[in-house]
């Protein structure tokens, strides 16, 4: 007989290889690779070439020698424009002459905003040219303003975001207006007399643009209001509240040609208070 610890020791691997007949193992499954598509080359190569080619398109030497070749074009049409039309004036070589300044480093906006708006070339001499008809198309104006641009540094031709009003403030607009304009252009852009025979155009129907270009370039006698002195943002508020003015109309009755609160007061008096003294003379004078 057997002791019962030895029973017990030789019993176990027994039970264990029953347990182990009546449970089988699952068999461990085998992990499938990943299949890819039959196109996912084509599709990683048509990437990899469309990226080298937009690259190639953009750093190219090609599409900037095409861009400097069209500048020289312009520049190029832009003189003989300048030869057979500007020249008498302001010189071979824009160096200026006894009947015109110099025009080296007025820059394109200068020239965009003196010959789109009819001012240059000039019909005759005199003290102040106004605004009339341009001569020169856009495209023949650009080239003009290209051409002053090669010649030295200056303000260039503002880019429509530069004047766009949207989100601009008019009333700051209206303040900045009255503190640095009101004085030659009246308070709400009617215009003014100056010294010397000249005068402070109107304000009414001017494009947002040329107002822009004004600010930067100061023609006539206008200071030039460069982004230290007023910011691009303060800009575009003066543009906003001119184009308000100019659209807002005069809901109180006669503007009285919106000469200004000082001259529309004065004109009150002496035309309101002057009837009232010839009434009361005249009624005065039938009681007697």
């Amino acid at each position: 007989m057997k002791p019962r610890f030895l029973r017990r020791s030789l019993d176990q691997p027994g039970e264990a290889a029953a347990k182990s007949s009546r449970q089988p193992a699952e068999p461990r499954r085998r992990r499938e690779p990943l299949r890819r598509h039959p196109l996912a080359p084509l599709l990683v190569l048509f990437i990899a070439l469309s990226a080298t080619g937009g690259l190639y398109t953009l750093l190219s030497p090609g599409r900037q020698a095409a861009a400097a070749s069209a500048q020289s074009l312009a520049i190029e049409e832009g003189r003989k424009l300048y030869v057979s039309g500007c020249s008498s004036c302001h010189g071979l070589n824009a160096e200026g002459s006894s009947d015109g300044p110099t025009l080296v480093g007025v820059g394109a906006a200068a020239v965009d905003f003196q010959v789109s708006t009819g001012r240059m070339p000039a019909t005759r001499q005199g003290v102040q040219e106004p605004k009339k008809k341009p001569v020169y198309t856009q495209a023949e104006v650009d080239q003009l303003a290209a051409y002053i641009a090669s010649l030295a540094p200056g303000p260039a031709v503002p880019a429509a975001s530069d004047y766009d009003t949207n989100g601009a403030n008019v009333a700051e607009g209206g303040e900045l207006f009255r503190t640095n304009c009101a004085a030659c252009h009246n308070f709400v852009g009617s215009g003014g007399a100056l010294t010397g025979g000249k005068y402070a155009p109107k304000l009414t129907g001017v494009d947002s643009k040329h107002i822009y270009e004004a600010m930067l370039t100061g023609p006539q006698s206008m200071p030039i209001f460069n982004d230290e002195t007023i910011t691009p943002d303060q800009k575009r508020d003066i543009v906003a509240f001119l184009n308000y003015i100019n659209t807002a109309g005069d809901p109180g009755g006669a503007n009285l040609g919106r000469i200004g609160p000082v001259s529309e007061g004065l004109l009150l008096w002496i035309f309101g208070i002057g009837s009232l003294i010839g009434v009361t003379v005249w009624l005065t004078a039938r009681s007697s």
